[in-house]
């Protein structure tokens, strides 16, 4: 346990931050699996604005700092293929 005032602060805004990280990630997750479940159901309107939210969501976190910026293009380009796949198959 930190005994300095400024380190005792640190770990309380670690924890915090922390937090607000886990929150943030797990939306975009969400986000994630309800867009792959629209494309295997082969829901192409549902697809098409879930992607346009997942992306969203990508963009606010790597704003944020929680992904790096080729991990968030790297995330939303594949999601982009899978549903313009999905629109060429219907």
């Amino acid at each position: 346990m930190p005994r300095i005032k400024s380190a005792k602060k640190r770990v309380l805004v670690s924890e915090k931050r922390r937090k607000v990280n886990v929150t943030r990630k797990s939306a975009v997750k969400t986000v994630v699996r309800k867009l792959l479940d629209a494309v295997a159901a082969k829901e192409l309107t549902d697809a098409q604005l879930l992607l346009k939210d997942a992306e969203s969501q990508i963009a606010k976190a790597k704003g944020k700092g929680i992904f790096h910026a080729h991990t968030a293009a790297r995330k939303i380009s594949r999601l982009a293929k899978k549903v313009s796949l999905l629109a060429k198959a219907v």
